[in-house]
């Protein structure tokens, strides 16, 4: 072979098949050039064959971008839903030939910055990827270099967003605990962030189709905006619920962390779940929710199928209006309801 124990080159190929060095490129790298479907299966074969490995940084300044989608992750990476997103934009990314590298956002590291650090690595894309859902102000500037918002929504409605369907979800698991003839629902929620502000609406519109009220709507922490680390109130709300005359049948949680302290003080009081107190939740995640006893019905966020989707539109030759979807939930019915 013409490389004499180097990589194989496209002139390699192109000897070996017969034809023109831009007919091989147009069949490895799908460039313009027209051909048969034998004929570019063929130059695959001979490619594969000699042990042809694409030249990543030549390819990269003919075209202009290197076969790799960049994200942005606001502390994406310490979350637990981190797997999920990438895993469902790794998978589509891979089906055309493209890998998905992240740049964490955090500390003291603006958006600016960490986006013209993706950027000197000239992906096809970038998207922007958020460990909770809120809404981002990019600014014009910035929202040009985006393609796609996952588990956030761009403030001025410049960037294509992909969020979960918080109102929806809090609704339909609400009503899943009217169908199981809960009528006393509490909620303990999440407080000072979009997504618990949203289920809360869900979850009173499905009490006032049924004719129904909560019997309350509390805060799982002290603090005014929600965090795993912020001092716990769950003990004390559900001390003062389960002494009230009307005491509820049905609790829904903020998340499954909120839950959990839900189920601790619980059984604290002597309450069953869910013979005395029904428990349900949002999230699903896995390690928690399956190990509860009783397992925990949740509502599972749809994280694979939002990175999924935004490697589509990444990928797409149809830029169209930004648009905002909302992913739709998946309940996961366990024993505690």
């Amino acid at each position: 072979m013409g490389g004499s124990g180097l990589t194989a080159s496209l002139s390699d190929i192109a000897e070996r098949a017969g034809v023109s060095v831009k007919t091989v490129s147009g069949a490895l790298h799908g460039g313009s050039a027209r051909m048969s479907d034998e004929t570019r299966a063929r130059i695959k074969a001979i490619a594969d064959e000699l042990g042809y490995v694409t030249n990543l940084a030549a390819r990269g300044v003919r075209q202009g971008w290197l076969p790799l989608i960049g994200v942005v992750a606001d502390e994406l990476i310490t979350s637990p839903f981190a797997t999920e997103i990438i895993r469902g934009l790794d998978g589509a990314a891979r089906s055309a030939e493209m890998a998905v590298f992240a740049m964490n956002l955090s500390g003291n590291r603006n958006v600016a910055s960490v986006l013209e650090e993706v950027r000197r690595f000239r992906p096809r894309a970038i998207a922007f990827a958020a460990m909770y859902h809120k809404t981002v102000a990019l600014g014009p500037d910035l929202s040009k270099s985006v393609g796609v918002m996952i588990n956030c929504r761009e403030s001025a409605g410049r960037v294509a967003s992909l969020v979960p369907d918080e109102e929806g979800a809090a609704a339909e698991i609400t009503r899943y605990l009217l169908a199981a003839g809960r009528r006393r629902i509490a909620f303990v929620n999440l407080p000072g962030i979009l997504a618990g502000e949203l289920r809360e609406k869900g979850f009173r519109k499905a009490l006032e189709e049924a004719g129904l009220g909560p019997v309350a709507v509390l805060p799982a922490v002290r603090r005014t905006i929600y965090s795993d680390r912020a001092p716990t109130l769950v003990l004390s709300h559900l001390t003062a619920l389960m002494a009230a005359d009307t005491r509820p049948d049905a609790i829904l949680c903020g998340n499954d962390r909120v839950a959990m302290e839900v189920y601790a003080a619980l059984r604290r009081l002597g309450a069953a779940i869910p013979d005395d107190v029904a428990v349900a939740s949002f999230d699903n995640q896995v390690e928690i929710a399956s190990r509860l006893d009783p397992p925990l019905t949740t509502m599972a966020l749809p994280h694979r199928a939002m990175g999924r989707l935004a490697a589509e539109i990444l990928l797409s030759a149809d830029s169209g209006q930004p648009t905002l979807r909302k992913l739709p939930f998946q309940l996961v019915a366990r024993s505690s309801v």
